[in-house]
């Protein structure tokens, strides 16, 4: 019963070894645009609002601000198409950053990064309940906070199912979304065509008389105040770059293809309200939001104006929780490159059965939750807290890719450099005058809190770099074993004792284990049987070629053994297998084994720490707990041998 419900809420399992597996989860530009761009685009629903309030008596400023945004908006996609074609594998800001600037710089930019993604989530259902909210009766806004947590639940459910999946599902709500803001936009403005040019000179003069009465920087100030506080506008528009893996071969043109459409998309949009809040006077009502407002200005008159409204309104809160899904696709991907480079936990490269990262789903999810409680789903909070960190990311990526630009003058560097370089200057402005206006109104959360994930991944780090170093001299000791040739293999012993053991790679710790063998047992057990899965996580589920590349490696590492057993005088034989859960596959190995061998004890190496505490549990995996209670259970034989691990400066 538990299996047929776990099938209905997730789905069936996966096979990752089947080609077209890569082939059927990969996205095409169109399904990209929707599953990563969704954050960029729904931006325009509160970063052109808060940008348009912010002018306060100086909105015929509106006109040039709108201008503004749609240049950056275009100038931020052609760095970050740049970027692609640097970076093809994906990785985004925090691998630009560490590669280019340096390992220290890359973990600022990936804490930052994560951070935001969290944010992203959280604003994105506190934005869209806002949305709906706004037309629904005043009654109805004390379910507002329960309805954001089902919200969230639900996205997370559907993320732990798979990432396709998931954008399949949200598809036909980003496709109202953009037809119904093309109808506003086109509409809001084309009606007032002849006002057009009205507007551009009452703009000039405007202007003239403000610098005339208060002078041209705090003029200049006004403008630039409103546009870095509707920062939020171009929000999202790095989600490519950190998630070409799930795209599409070819995935470079594909993401730069993806890039186009999000950034026509957001440019004409966010742009497009901007000149309409302008030309049709909108200002603030309570309970709605400028778009709201808008929107019913727009078509109260028209003959299905409200079934209009209403259907617009409910396009744009639902756009927005297919926003938050950039933050479940991106976040987890960028928590497994950290944690490849061990400044996560190694568990957040794990597959699920369903080829999701389902830690870093669930870690992304919970966060996200705090952070609405914390906030109480405050969107003029959240939006604060969310734009610090994007901005924080993509200057360091703008410096990363300026200083390639520097180094590496190859054909058209001077026309990367122009365009990374202005990004940089435009990001880092609107970093700076972001946290100074905004520090004390919520920014500094965000700055905290995105602090202490940078200390934790430092002590990760330094933990693991202990225990490499550890490792790397138990190697040096049990490593350099000779494998040479020894002639005739010993003859296989069907009745003798057996000894199954588990292996991970050809190191210290296998060898440690079959010398403990000989030492616990000396003399006993005629035959060794290997048995190793090799794990497609993250790092390697990209393609066919690195999965042929994991078998190549596990048979190789499985051959030493046998020679090392064999030179020991023992006859050995090895059995391997491959896919996302050790345990699963290990389990399913030693029934084989079972059933061949009739004396046999199934053995497993585990590191042990001095001072063992939950830190080092967490940082580490269980596998030889987790598979000697399954194998105990079923009957089994099963021995742990310790592996004493004495770390320098504990």
């Amino acid at each position: 019963m538990f299996e047929k419900i776990k099938r209905l809420l997730f789905g069936r399992r996966k096979n990752p070894l089947d080609p077209r597996v890569f082939h059927h989860l990969s996205l095409i530009a169109f399904f990209a645009w929707i599953g990563l761009g969704a954050d960029g685009l729904s931006s325009s629903c509160y970063g052109p609002e808060e940008a348009f309030l912010s002018l306060g008596a100086h909105q015929h400023l509106a006109l040039p601000l709108a201008l503004m945004v749609m240049v950056t908006v275009f100038i931020l996609s052609a760095s970050y198409s740049q970027i692609i074609e640097h970076f093809p594998s994906g990785g985004g800001g925090y691998l630009v950053a560490s590669k280019l600037i340096s390992p220290g710089t890359g973990v600022v930019s990936g804490c930052a990064l994560l951070v935001d993604y969290i944010l992203t989530i959280a604003m994105s259902i506190a934005s869209a309940m806002d949305a709906i909210f706004s037309f629904l009766p005043h009654s109805f806004l004390a379910y507002k906070f329960v309805a954001t947590l089902c919200c969230l639940s639900l996205l997370i459910l559907l993320n732990l199912r798979g990432v396709k999946e998931s954008v399949l599902v949200l598809t036909p709500i980003f496709i109202a979304f953009v037809a119904t803001h093309l109808v506003v936009v086109f509409f809001g403005i084309f009606t007032h065509g002849s006002e057009l040019p009205t507007m551009v000179v009452d703009t000039v003069r405007e202007t003239r008389s403000g610098i005339q009465s208060i002078g041209f920087w705090a003029m200049a100030m006004v403008l630039f105040r409103a546009f870095s506080l509707g920062g939020g506008t171009f929000t999202g528009i790095e989600a490519v770059s950190n998630g070409v893996q799930i795209l599409r071969e070819p995935r470079v043109k594909t993401a730069k293809k993806t890039m186009l459409y999000m950034a026509v998309s957001l440019s004409f949009t966010a742009g497009g309200l901007l000149i309409s809040y302008l030309l049709f006077h909108v200002q603030p009502a309570p309970g709605q939001t400028l778009n709201a407002v808008l929107i019913s200005n727009l078509a109260s008159q028209w003959r299905f104006g409200h079934a209009f409204i209403l259907l617009t309104l409910l396009a744009e809160g639902a756009l927005l929780v297919v926003a938050a899904q950039t933050g479940f696709v991106d976040g987890p991907r960028v928590m497994a490159n950290m944690a490849l480079d061990r400044w996560l936990p190694r568990r957040f490269t794990n597959l699920s059965e369903r080829l999701v990262m389902k830690d870093g789903v669930l870690l992304m999810g919970i966060a996200a939750m705090l952070m609405l409680f914390y906030t109480h789903a405050s969107v003029h909070i959240l939006v604060v807290m969310y734009s610090i960190n994007v901005f924080l990311t993509f200057t360091l990526s703008q410096f990363g890719m300026v200083k390639h630009w520097t180094r590496d003058r190859g054909t058209g560097w001077l026309h990367g450099f122009l365009i990374n370089a202005v990004g940089m200057l435009v990001t880092s402005g609107i970093l700076v005058m972001t946290i100074v206006l905004k520090f004390g109104q919520g920014g500094w959360v965000t700055l905290l809190v995105t602090g202490c994930l940078i200390a934790v991944c430092w002590i990760i780090r330094a933990h693991y770099v202990k225990t490499l170093q550890a490792l790397r001299g138990l190697n040096q000791v049990l490593g350099d074993l000779p494998l040479e040739d020894q002639g005739t293999p010993p003859a296989k012993q069907a009745d003798g004792p057996t000894a199954v053991l588990m292996v991970s790679g050809y190191n210290g710790i296998g060898i440690h284990s079959i010398l403990a063998i000989q030492r616990f047992f000396p003399g006993h057990f005629k035959n060794f049987v290997f048995l190793s899965a090799g794990i497609i996580d993250s790092g390697r589920f990209k393609g066919a070629s690195e999965i042929d590349a994991l078998k190549r490696s596990v048979d190789q590492d499985l051959e030493k053994y046998v020679k090392l057993a064999n030179r020991f005088g023992f006859y050995a034989e090895a059995r391997a297998a491959l896919g996302t859960d050790v345990i699963e596959e290990l389990e399913v190995l030693c029934s084989q084994v079972r059933q061949e061998w009739t004396k046999k004890v199934f053995f497993m190496g585990q590191l042990t720490f001095q001072g063992e505490t939950f830190w080092t549990r967490l940082l580490h995996n269980q596998t030889a707990f987790a598979l000697q209670r399954r194998l105990l259970f079923n009957g089994y034989e099963a021995v742990i041998l310790p592996i004493r691990l004495r770390l320098t400066g504990s």
